[in-house]
């Protein structure tokens, strides 16, 4: 029997998440290379995977004396989930992000921003590191023969931290209640889930059937040497690299239209719904004449709404908060049948839930009471208890219809239109909000704001992949979650000894300088500038309401109907003006493969797309290995 949940595959899984760390952080702080955990299909995970699949796992096998501890296809499933999970908090998602913004405040304070007098006093004590020796050596890196000050994080963290795993349970909760009607019921392709489950597959000899097959290394051979070629050229500039991207200057130069070719965008949207893979590409052109339109009419909106999501386009970033709050709305609604199970399942009635991580009782109860916790716990952090409720509830939203997106479009890298802390100053005014919940709603920054990773996707795809393990799936959320806990301690301790011994302004400029100031100098503003609730901001998030329920309509009830709801959620978002091309491009040729080759020429065709990603993030992980080498900075084979 294939099994999965094996304590070899555990003790591996929880060793490799913690590689995962350093891979990512020694990545992007120290060669300052290549993003390796910053997407929902993470680069450094891969790299590690690949390298565990193609020649240890192999070689181990064709060795006849160590034969028997190869593992199996569902162990290393297992391995790779553990690592996916752990990828998802250990930069953008949450460990990047949380020690520079709470430090944030005390080093960047100055008498030009006012933050001592504006902001400082408005912030609860135990959430930041107020000791100005401590927070400048960790931006600026320790003196010689000093030791790093580890007491004074151990108050803000130990309060910090068991917020954020009540909030990943919580996530875990939503994740197996949502897995049967995600996977049984409406049958989601989950495109993100294809490649590892495909390289494990089995065949003669030692050797996976999936690196037998030629055309998925002539697609790994075309991003690998396209990629390498990038590497050589920062080497020795006279090396010729190969661009992929342009762009050019549309609507009286107001907007730029970008092509660009992204291999992992490419590999995975191959195995999405072309009505879905339409419509992606179709709304963020749309979204982008409007835009255009907008531009040269003079119509636009000067509200403050932070620099995330839509990039400060107010219009587009109400519109589609309405939207998303009609997808999950509902989605609530369609799947009132099976959360019906649940609810008896929570009460003590007998239903089926023998194939979930967790029984629906524990999800249930998990869910509402992590949610009275969180509830309180931001409460206690400054909001009023009304502002905690509605933060939470435009989060999860958020959370969720990312999810959908990535489970059902494929697409790696995403964010949402919007955050949920900005929507609320939006929505009451900072006029009428406290300067204690806008601090609040500031420091939620750490974990709801930089929106690319996040554990309820990949706890999601985890569920998939591992959907024809055996029935007992019990131990699996604790391979999840203690992969998840000992990844943020470890990144913890890792950041800190990194930034404490080189400086952290000398790391990744983002996650110390720019990232860091963000929601700050956004609290700054508001309070200098107070605003009352945005007449603007209520009747756009109506449009987008109305016009994802026109949507949501026509696709239910008519079989004509070529746009899926989704295209219309992330439409105006930044990143896909930077996807949309690809997108076009695997659109066009699946459907000719389809139309004029069938299935069959369509699934050989899918070694090919497979191969793409692959291949460019193996080289992205040998490059790193090699500027580590080197000491070589700055060299980036990939950004999406």
């Amino acid at each position: 029997m294939n099994k999965f949940f094996t304590k070899r595959a555990f003790i591996i899984g929880i060793l490799l998440s913690i590689l995962v760390a350093f891979v990512d952080h020694y990545s992007i702080d120290i060669v300052h290379g290549s993003y390796m955990a910053i997407d929902h299909m993470p680069a450094g995970a891969i790299f590690i995977f690949f390298v565990w699949v193609f020649f240890i796992n192999t070689i181990v096998k064709k060795i006849r004396k160590i034969r028997k501890l190869a593992l199996s296809s569902g162990e290393l499933l297992s391995i790779y989930c553990m690592m996916l999970v752990a990828s998802s908090v250990t930069e953008m998602g949450f460990g990047s992000q949380i020690l520079p913004m709470i430090s944030a405040p005390t080093y960047y304070s100055s008498p030009e921003n006012r933050w001592d007098e504006l902001l400082v006093p408005y912030i609860k004590k135990f959430l930041i590191v107020s000791d100005k020796e401590a927070v400048k050596y960790f931006f600026e890196g320790l003196p010689k023969g000093m030791s790093i000050p580890w007491k004074v994080w151990i108050l803000p963290l130990s309060v910090w931290i068991p917020f954020i795993l009540v909030l990943y349970f919580v996530m875990f909760c939503i994740a197996s209640i949502l897995r049967k009607q995600w996977v049984e019921r409406e049958k989601l392709v989950y495109p993100l889930t294809i490649l590892p489950r495909e390289m494990v597959v089995e065949d003669k000899g030692a050797l996976p059937k999936f690196f037998k097959n030629p055309l998925m290394w002539i697609g790994f051979a075309i991003a690998f040497l396209i990629g390498t070629s990038v590497a050589l050229n920062f080497y020795f500039p006279a090396f010729p690299k190969i661009q992929l991207v342009k762009s050019i200057p549309i609507f009286r130069r107001t907007l730029n239209l970008t092509f660009r070719i992204s291999f992992p965008v490419m590999g995975f949207v191959y195995f999405v719904n072309l009505d879905v893979a339409f419509s992606l590409w179709f709304f963020n052109l749309l979204f982008k004449v409007i835009k255009g339109t907008f531009n040269i009419a003079g119509i636009a909106s000067t509200e403050n709404v932070g620099i995330y999501g839509c990039s400060g386009e107010a219009i587009f970033a109400h519109l589609g908060m309405g939207a998303m709050i009609m997808m999950v709305g509902y989605s609530l609604f369609l799947w009132r049948h099976h959360l019906k199970d649940v609810w008896q399942g929570a009460i003590g009635q007998k239903v089926d839930d023998s194939g979930e991580i967790l029984s629906y009782k524990s999800s249930f109860w998990g869910i509402v009471f992590g949610s009275l916790f969180m509830i309180i716990w931001l409460t206690i952090s400054g909001m009023k208890w009304y502002i905690s409720i509605l933060f939470l509830i435009f989060a999860f939203v958020i959370w969720i219809t990312l999810t959908r997106i990535v489970c059902e479009g494929g697409i790696p890298t995403l964010v949402a239109t919007t955050i949920a802390s900005v929507q609320i100053v939006s929505m009451f005014g900072s006029k009428n909000l406290t300067s204690f919940t806008i601090l609040a709603l500031a420091l939620t920054y750490v974990y709801a704001s930089d929106l690319r990773t996040f554990p309820l996707a990949s706890g999601s795809m985890s569920l998939k992949i591992v959907e024809n393990s055996e029935p007992n799936r019990k131990p699996f959320f604790w391979f999840l979650f203690l992969a998840l806990f000992i990844n943020i301690i470890t990144t913890l301790i890792l950041e800190l000894k990194l930034a404490y011994k080189y400086g952290g302004i000398n790391l990744t400029s983002w996650y110390f300088i720019g990232g860091p100031q963000a929601p700050y100098k956004y609290a700054a503003d508001i309070i200098k500038n107070p605003t009352t609730p945005n007449k603007i901001g209520w009747l756009c998030r109506g449009i987008g309401f109305i016009t994802m329920g026109i949507l949501i309509f026509a696709r239910q009830n008519f079989l004509w109907w070529p746009l899926h709801p989704i295209g219309f959620l992330i439409g105006p978002v930044w990143l896909m003006d930077h996807l949309w091309f690809s997108i076009f491009v695997v659109w066009l040729i699946k459907k000719l493969i389809l139309k004029y080759g069938g299935v069959q020429i369509y699934n050989k065709f899918k070694y090919f797309f497979l191969g793409l990603p692959l291949g460019l993030y193996t080289c992205a992980g040998v490059w790193f290995v090699i500027d580590l080498i080197t000491g070589k900075q700055g060299n980036s084979i990939f950004w999406i």
